[in-house]
């Protein structure tokens, strides 16, 4: 019998921040056949343990939205990690995943009795294209917003540390709120720009110790809206390092986002992003998790 738990990740009470399903004992499961247990929990992603295949790292996990699979996932990564430290009793220490795409990423676990913080270190920023008008106007329009709404601190773009999205940035946590998007528009921007995620942001939060607030939105994968998404604060952390008012004078930045509240969801990320010595900027985020139920599944 294979362990399969329910796991809310970036938050420490259970039915608030991200749901995913983490299946310990993956190895002999076919694609399909994590495809389809993916799709019956329909939670964004589902994460997929595997043995290591290789000497570049300890474990391989794969995760799957309810339709396809995808390269990599923040917060099924602290949700897989939570429940392998909960049901191994796993000391804190560090480990590194390698992801169904070949991805290698460093996991840090910091155990203190039940609680459990998980970091992951995702890849180099990648700053891909900026879109021009005409993009960004159907882009709002899709969002459900209008052009007054857009923020002037930043251009919207293509931001990577491993999951490309889309990153827009809006005058205040009332404009981030009140999107009403349309899923059909946003699926076929995102076969024009052939990325999947549309991760929107205000850095006017209105409390003190968060410095942004967000949602995110990729239809295109099955996800009409994701409540918190690690692989969104990673290029936002690049991003509001490249486009601070206030440049970091050591090229480091640490923040709080939080998201998921319009879902009734919320959960808090913790990101830290700092430059190395070539230039690149190099991310990493941090999150709890609370477990919803332990089961077993009878394939």
């Amino acid at each position: 019998m294979r362990v399969l738990y329910q796991v809310d990740a970036f938050t420490e009470t259970p039915f608030s921040g991200n749901p995913a399903g983490v299946v310990l004992t993956a190895d002999g499961l076919t694609d399909q056949q994590m495809q389809a247990i993916a799709r019956e929990l329909n939670n964004s992603e589902t994460a997929f343990v595997l043995p290591a295949d290789g000497t570049d790292h300890d474990i391989r996990v794969r995760f799957f939205t309810p339709t396809t699979e995808v390269p990599t996932c923040g917060h099924a990564t602290v949700a897989t990690h939570f429940a392998r430290a909960v049901e191994y009793g796993l000391p804190s220490g560090s480990l590194r995943q390698k992801t169904g795409t070949g991805l290698v990423q460093r996991v840090q676990l910091h155990c203190d009795g039940d609680r459990v913080r998980i970091g992951m270190h995702q890849g180099a920023a990648v700053f891909g294209p900026e879109l021009d008008g005409r993009r960004i106007s159907r882009l709002l329009k899709a969002l459900g917003t209008a052009p007054r709404a857009l923020s002037d601190h930043g251009p919207v773009q293509i931001v990577s540390t491993g999951h490309a999205k889309v990153l827009v940035e809006l005058r205040d946590r009332a404009a981030v709120d009140a999107l009403h998007p349309d899923p059909a528009a946003l699926t076929a921007l995102s076969h024009d720009l052939d990325t999947n995620g549309f991760f929107v942001f205000t850095r006017t939060t209105g409390e003190e110790h968060l410095l942004t607030w967000s949602r995110m939105f990729a239809p295109a994968i099955g996800i009409l809206e994701d409540p918190v998404t690690g692989n969104g604060h990673g290029p936002l952390g690049a991003y509001l390092l490249r486009y601070s008012a206030t440049p970091a004078p050591d090229g480091r930045l640490s923040f709080t986002g939080r998201q998921g509240a319009a879902m009734g969801r919320p959960g808090d990320v913790q990101v830290h992003v700092e430059t190395a010595a070539d230039g690149e900027l190099l991310v990493s985020i941090y999150g709890t998790a609370a477990t919803v139920f332990r089961t077993e599944l009878p394939v």
